[in-house]
């Protein structure tokens, strides 16, 4: 069990390293800290409700309301997604609250006439061309994910069964979990559907180009679902527009440099140093390694995010060569020295490259080395001493029990001589008194008539 959840480790920093995405900010909100600048609206998005206002705060969307019902809410990107992203992945968070009797519908649509939709769900919308994925309690199940395609020519409103038309589905009770929700749409070799990191369905006969918009609509009907979102995210694996990017430097409009990574932002304290003498018991032993496991995870994670965005810059830094070296060579002649010296040439990268190859491969032999000691430690020793210690406290209870009950109970029981004495007495009393008063009768003068 140990062995594969190492192997699964090293898988993920493997797939890690090798499948960088670029965040497209454009068309995505909740990743940076507040969804709104000025709580006013949504940079790159577009909402609209039916029979309420979308609710904008800080940290969530709330499409439609707890109260009242028969409400519908909307966000549409404004931009399309670029053409360049072929590949691309939509990840968002939701999560869906109301009455147990509550019902509702969420959709999430990848179309190329964000016009048809408006508000719609997949029940009311009639001719689009893309993709929706709904959310809702289909067949009484307590929860269903369906994914649905058009290609404009079918008429959703005036079919008499648009169930049917569904190409995948998984069950997922969705409602009153307390936590959001994470639903993934992967639209690389194929289209596949993830739920909490656990797959939903998959086919390989379906990609989807690029040019659509994405948008969000949920639909309540009279004992309404509350539906709210979080976050949602668009990357895709191919370096996009430069507005398109989640790259700071691009934004600011500032010269990109390369700092020397003495700390990477945002990661942990590491775990402290500690004496092998230190740790007993196995349980004590799997928890130290589960800590610095952990530690050594959110470095790694930290030093991708790195790694990504020094990507980031070194692509800048070509292009601007690229660029000063054409003006450069459009102005040779007698301006030649002048054009090539305007050009700005940027440092060398190839040693903060070489720094971050080497801390890779150290983390990397860390993991390995610990892998090995866990694997060939055997804690068969320790497993027989805590049964001989238990098997030693089981006989001292067995032997010592008995005895002590007794003993308590023997101390705590009343005496009866003490009991049986206060009887007898009480018993003389009344004979003697009995035997005055006889006397004393017996005494008395006789009255006669």
């Amino acid at each position: 069990m140990r062995t594969r959840h190492y192997t699964q480790l090293l898988w993920l920093l493997h797939t890690t390293a090798t499948s960088a995405l670029f965040t497209l900010d454009a068309l995505s909100f909740g990743h940076t800290d507040k969804l709104s600048p000025n709580g006013r609206g949504l940079p790159g998005w577009s909402l609209s409700g039916q029979n309420h206002n979308v609710g904008l705060l800080s940290d969530r969307i709330i499409l439609t309301p707890p109260v009242p019902g028969n409400t519908r809410g909307a966000a549409w990107t404004d931009a399309k997604v670029p053409s360049s992203a072929q590949d691309w992945t939509a990840d968002f968070l939701f999560r869906a609250s109301g009455q147990d009797i509550g019902n509702g519908n969420l959709n999430l649509w990848y179309v190329a006439d964000k016009e048809q939709i408006g508000t719609n769900s997949v029940y009311t919308a009639s001719k689009f061309d893309g993709l929706v994925l709904v959310i809702d309690q289909y067949g009484g199940t307590g929860g269903k994910i369906r994914g649905f395609l058009n290609d404009g020519t079918q008429d959703f409103r005036a079919h008499s069964s648009v169930e049917s038309l569904a190409f995948g589905h998984c069950d997922y009770a969705y409602r009153n979990l307390g936590r959001p929700s994470n639903i993934r749409v992967s639209n690389r070799n194929g289209l596949s559907v993830w739920v909490d990191d656990k797959e939903c369905f998959r086919t390989d006969r379906v990609s989807l180009p690029s040019g659509y918009y994405f948008g969000i609509t949920a639909a309540t009907g009279d004992t309404p679902d509350s539906f709210e979102l979080t976050k949602f995210t668009v990357s895709t694996s191919s370096p996009s527009e430069p507005g398109h990017l989640n790259h700071p430097a691009a934004k600011a409009g500032a010269p990109p440099t390369l700092e020397k990574l003495e700390r990477f932002p945002g990661s942990v304290e590491a775990v402290p140093d500690r004496l092998a003498e230190e740790v007993r018991g196995s349980e004590a032993q799997f928890e130290d390694l589960h800590n610095r496991l952990q530690g050594m995870t959110h470095q790694v994670a930290n030093l991708f995010g790195e790694f990504d965005t020094l990507q980031h810059r070194i692509l800048e830094n070509h292009q601007e060569l690229m660029a000063a070296l054409s003006s450069s060579g459009s102005g040779s002649g007698t301006g030649a020295g002048s054009g090539a010296g305007s050009g700005v040439v940027p440092k060398d990268n190839s040693v903060a490259i070489n720094e971050i190859r080497r801390k890779i491969e150290g983390v990397e032999a860390a993991v390995l080395r610990i892998q090995r000691e866990v694997e060939g430690k055997d804690y068969r020793e320790h497993l027989n001493d805590l049964k001989m210690e238990v098997q030693g406290i089981k006989g001292g209870l067995a032997d010592h029990l008995p005895d002590t009950v007794a003993k308590l109970i023997h101390a705590s029981a009343p005496r009866m001589g003490w009991f049986v004495f206060m009887i007898l007495g009480f018993q003389v009393v009344l004979v003697g008194g009995y035997v005055v008063y006889k006397r004393r009768r017996d005494r008395m003068p006789k009255k006669y008539l």
